[in-house]
């Protein structure tokens, strides 16, 4: 993780307005992950709404699920808290993690973890979403989790809803959850799964996620800055 400390002398950017109300993308704080300086967290201050919750945050993640070098490094580093005597089958990539995914797959086919898929390599997948927000995967696709040992793989983990969720899916189509992976989490858990992430709370102490009808900062009468979700953020008129 990082470096005693690093968490409050984590870089910051100034922090200006646009017109708009919201925060322009360059200005943000960032932490850098201690083993990799290509891994680095980028994160802005505010009140955002989520799909499951309001956050004090919002976790740029864009390039380090797009860019090549910072996705290849992400990727890496997740693949390093698995064990040569995993057997992991397919990785599915919620919210974008794709890119990392397949990094990730390449850096754990080179360790020397093992897939019992006939052609001896990992499946990089994605859920589709049907008109009620629920998982799905269509006949095409099933094979990549239809008696598979899946690791899931998500960018940030907060509520755990969306995890919740996966699991299920993965068990309507009779597959296995083998573990889970994200960047940034608030949990060291979901449903009895471990998660291992590059970032926790313990690199950001004040992060905190508030149930839509309990949250502090509405409360407070502080505007929301933007609207997010996995694919990033819409700023708001204010």
């Amino acid at each position: 993780m990082l470096s005693e400390g690093r968490a409050a002398g984590a870089e910051e950017a100034p922090q200006q307005k646009i017109r708009n109300g919201g925060y322009i993308m360059q200005d943000y704080k960032k932490i850098d992950y201690e083993k990799n300086k290509d891994v680095v967290l980028r994160y802005i201050p505010g009140h955002f709404v989520t799909p499951h919750s309001h956050v004090n945050y919002y976790m740029d993640l864009t390039d380090m699920k797009s860019r090549q070098r910072e996705a290849r490094a992400t990727g890496e580093e997740l693949a390093e808290m698995y064990l040569v005597s995993d057997v992991i089958d397919t990785i599915l990539c919620l919210n974008s993690m794709e890119v990392v995914g397949a990094y990730m797959a390449n850096k754990l086919t080179k360790a020397g973890i093992i897939s019992a898929n006939s052609h001896k390599t990992m499946y990089i997948t994605s859920p589709e979403y049907n008109t009620s927000g629920q998982m799905m995967f269509r006949e095409n696709n099933q094979h990549m989790i239809r008696g598979k040992r899946v690791l899931i793989l998500i960018d940030t983990a907060t509520t755990g809803e969306t995890l919740q969720s996966a699991i299920r899916t993965i068990g309507f189509y009779k597959g296995e959850v083998v573990g889970i992976s994200a960047i940034y989490s608030v949990a060291e858990q979901i449903s009895g799964f471990p998660i291992r992430a590059l970032y926790s709370n313990r690199d950001l102490p004040d992060y905190a996620s508030y149930e839509t009808e309990n949250c502090p900062l509405c409360k407070a009468g502080t505007p929301v800055d933007a609207i997010c979700n996995g694919f990033g953020y819409s700023t708001l008129i204010g």
